[in-house]
């Protein structure tokens, strides 16, 4: 549609920032209803396929061998494991499985486990998701040619921050596996955390970043980052707990991505466990329309499949069934 744009600039996002609370959720929930179904909300399950051990020292991550948590480095799951995972999200009402390694990049010798994965999620009726790092032109064919609906690598934060939350890759090596996804014809699910003690004109850098993508991400999750003894940053936020993010300012952020990206899924990810009804109730309002269910996202804790039903039973929200069509983005020229 013509209002989908890619052009927008810094002081125009700064500016939807700063309307009025009413005007900027009436706004957004304009925008959804041009473009959404506006009771209905996908469902996504996460599951870690292979957790801890990763060598990143991303500041907010307690899979990092960098952050002193105590959490155990696991293998690979098995296919099988992984599969019977997927089913049981199936019957609990998911249209779409993410399955997520904690690696810098997939080796060689692990893509065939991960093809299975795919192919095997596929075949149950499900949208299929991975996070696996970076990911090289070839990684990404084989992927695409698995099957794999979406790919997710997120840029964490905004361009000039990014160094102060991870030094051990670049912001430009996270654009290069947005690139090698789309070249290989695979949705793009890409966002990042709010709640670092960033500042709003970051806020305004990291969705500026994402809206003038040459292709708007297909999925845009938006995490609250749940602070974790033992990591820099969950070390940081328990000395300064004012810089964490306010819900009204999370929801303006929801809000703001949904207005420009008016076609993307807006997920709301980690940190609704800790979030009130009313808060999640306002970020629906706002334009999210995708949540991850169940109990745990990849180590951390969630809200858990009957409190979700619970709220979509005041709200009168409906999960989407996965018969939707689904947008596939087309590869690259």
């Amino acid at each position: 549609m013509s209002d989908v744009r890619t052009d927008w600039t810094r002081d125009e996002i700064a500016a939807l920032f700063e309307l009025p609370f009413g005007e900027l959720v009436f706004q957004a929930q304009t925008v959804h209803r041009a473009h959404h179904v506006p009771d209905q909300v996908q469902m996504s399950t996460l599951l870690s396929i292979k957790t801890g051990g990763c060598p990143e020292d991303c500041g907010y991550c307690n899979q990092s061998t960098h952050a002193e948590t105590g959490l155990k480095a696991t293998k690979l799951m098995d296919v099988r494991a992984v599969l019977q995972a997927a089913a049981q999200a199936k019957d609990n009402g998911s249209s779409r499985f993410c399955m997520g390694a904690a690696w810098r990049n997939p080796k060689e010798r692990d893509m065939p486990a991960i093809v299975a994965m795919v192919k095997g999620v596929r075949q149950m009726g499900m949208e299929t998701c991975m996070t696996l790092g970076m990911l090289t032109p070839a990684q990404a064919a084989m992927l695409a040619e698995a099957g794999l609906d979406y790919y997710n690598h997120n840029i964490d934060t905004s361009p000039e921050r990014y160094g102060e939350v991870i030094t051990t890759r670049s912001f430009e090596d996270r654009l290069d596996t947005l690139e090698n996804v789309r070249e290989a014809g695979i949705n793009v699910c890409c966002g990042g955390i709010v709640g670092m003690g960033e500042t709003r004109g970051d806020r305004v850098g990291f969705i500026h970043a994402l809206a003038t993508l040459p292709r708007h991400p297909e999925s845009v999750p938006v995490n609250a980052l749940v602070p974790v003894k033992g990591t820099v940053l969950g070390d940081m936020l328990a000395d300064t707990p004012l810089a964490k993010i306010d819900d009204i300012e999370f929801v303006r952020t929801v809000a703001v991505a949904r207005i420009t990206m008016p076609q993307s899924m807006v997920r709301l990810s980690a940190g609704r466990e800790s979030m009130s009804e009313a808060t999640q109730a306002l970020c629906f309002m706002a334009g999210a329309n995708s949540i991850f269910t169940g109990d745990r996202l990849l180590t951390t804790g969630n809200r858990g499949d009957d409190a979700d039903a619970a709220l979509f039973a005041k709200l009168g929200l409906t999960p989407m069934t996965g018969e939707e069509p689904m947008r596939v983005c087309e590869a690259a020229e």
